[in-house]
């Protein structure tokens, strides 16, 4: 199935309803088929063709949804991109991937700007509202308005489309241990393989409304698009997570489920007013991108009378692979089990596979798992292997199938439900003049799943803060990458060949803050 063709579907299938709401603005599917033939027309004018890549960058609104569709449209590949990141990050991944056109709205502008300003080729920016004047002097890139443009379209879009299920609709970038982020590819199967496994575990197929407050540059973004088409589902878009207005849509709507992450949960659960809204149409929440404290998930269903429930997924797997499910028993410590169509084993160093109970690393295989990385065939030769994508997470299954995560790839730390990777930071400090050594940790967090923690040595007589070093780390890097906390030490632990142990340094850490 192409993803070209589900809103058309939709149509044929539901009707004209109201699909998107956003604030007070309100689209139909049908407002959406022909928005999103309007940024077709303006990419196709400006030369977008099948295959180019197109870089998108805004807060999470409708016009999100409308440049994913028109990007499809003519036969390009959506790179999303997180609006929080720097413009040094963003820089790479226009560089790496080569983004033809840029989509973006006023607020995010002179990022953008700064982000392609050093660029060999120069990408043309699509604002989606007006430019600002001091910016549209400027002459690094051409800046364009979409509403202007397409007063300038005067010829119909007619282009005449080959797609196959196997092209490639979509380049997620994620970060990677040595601060070269990965193109992960996933192709119109991989995302509809995704899409019909989640439908699948549904006891029945009927129509709501739910909450998109995940962002949508996120691969969730690509999940509840493409679900709310096959579903003739409605979608209340938020731009920024607020428990309060969740809870009045939540009443409004008579929502039954929508996906959030554990910090979403914690600020639900310790909201003063939640008393005050009519909850009573919530079923489940989804919760997945962190692992969810048991007490959190007692309290939660406690205090809504909903059950939040785990799941399991990476980018490379479009995401789904594991989900606690409606029909099964939730066994507390475990992500659930497989998703329709998902296959996992558990193998040793070897690539032996273990028996129940034993660790070793997940390997995942099944039509939602990416081709590989973009631009980068090493990492896709050690990813993919006979056709199993090594996630690098290590994991163990029961008796009855259910897969526990016993640790995450390497020492990433999980903020929030957003991906922060140590050494990034590492390397970032480790330049300080007044850093001797450093290593960063996650630590447990109730509200945010994990707080980022980072563990200095001085170099002697410097008289550096932890603000100064924190306040250093945000010049650089997105703040929710950035560290919350700074702890001084004399050394760092280390094993007998010099490298630092940074399980002995969490624990320290841990126990350090609870005395």
């Amino acid at each position: 199935m192409l993803l070209t063709e589900l809103l058309s579907e939709n149509i044929q299938k539901f009707g004209e309803y109201n699909m998107l709401y956003y604030g007070d603005r309100v689209f139909t599917n049908i407002e959406t088929k022909e928005i999103s033939r309007n940024y077709s027309k303006v990419l196709h004018s400006l030369g977008v063709t099948k295959g180019d890549r197109v870089l998108i960058c805004m807060p999470n609104c409708p016009e999100v949804i409308f440049s994913y569709q028109g990007v499809m449209g003519i036969g390009a590949i959506i790179v999303p991109v997180m609006y929080l990141l720097h413009e040094n990050e963003i820089n790479f991944i226009l560089k790496n991937s080569e983004a033809k056109a840029i989509i973006t709205s006023s607020v995010q502008l002179e990022k953008m700007i700064l982000a392609a300003a050093n660029l060999s080729h120069k990408p043309t920016i699509i604002c989606i509202d007006e430019v600002p004047l001091e910016m549209s002097m400027q002459t690094e890139v051409e800046i364009i308005e979409l509403q202007q443009a397409l007063i300038e379209c005067k010829e119909p879009l007619n282009i005449d489309l080959e797609i196959n299920e196997r092209d490639v609709a979509v380049i997620l970038y994620t970060s990677g241990t040595t601060g070269m982020p990965k193109g992960v590819m996933l192709t119109h199967k991989n995302l509809y393989a995704n899409t019909s496994s989640g439908i699948q575990l549904r006891e029945k197929e009927t129509r709501e409304t739910t909450i998109g407050v995940l962002p949508l540059a996120h691969i969730y973004g690509f999940g509840i698009m493409n679900g709310m088409l096959v579903l003739g589902n409605s979608v209340v878009i938020f731009s920024k997570f607020d428990a309060e207005e969740v809870f009045k849509v939540i009443e409004k709507h008579c929502v039954k489920s929508f996906a959030a992450v554990p910090a979403m949960v914690h600020a639900m659960v310790y909201h003063s007013n939640a008393e005050q809204y009519d909850l009573s149409s919530l079923e489940t929440v989804g919760s997945g991108s962190a692992a969810l404290p048991v007490s959190l998930r007692h309290k939660f269903k406690e205090k809504f009378g909903a059950e939040v429930r785990d799941a399991y997924g990476l980018s490379e797997a479009s995401p789904g692979v594991a989900t606690q499910r409606n029909d099964l028993p939730i066994k507390e410590g475990s992500v659930g089990v497989p998703m329709p169509g998902v296959k996992i084993k558990i193998v040793n160093e070897h690539g032996e596979e273990l028996p129940p109970g034993e660790v070793g690393e997940l390997l995942v295989h099944g039509d939602n798992v990416t081709p590989g990385y973009f631009r980068n065939e090493e990492a896709t030769k050690q990813a993919l292997r006979n056709g199993w994508l090594h996630t690098g997470d290590l994991a163990k299954v029961d008796e009855d199938g259910y897969l526990f995560i016993v640790d995450r790839k390497k020492d990433l730390i999980i903020r929030g439900g957003f991906n922060i990777y140590p050494r990034d930071l590492e390397e970032l400090l480790a330049k300080h003049e007044a850093v001797l050594e450093v290593s960063v940790v996650g630590i447990p967090s109730e509200q945010m799943g994990e707080e980022i923690l980072a563990c200095v040595v001085k170099k002697p007589e410097s008289k550096v803060t932890g603000a100064e070093l924190i306040e250093y780390c945000q010049k650089h890097l997105a703040k929710y990458k950035t560290p919350r906390h700074v702890i001084f030490l004399d050394q760092l632990p280390r094993n007998g060949v010099g490298k630092i142990l940074k399980t002995r340094l969490r624990e320290q850490m841990i126990q350090q803050i609870k005395s």
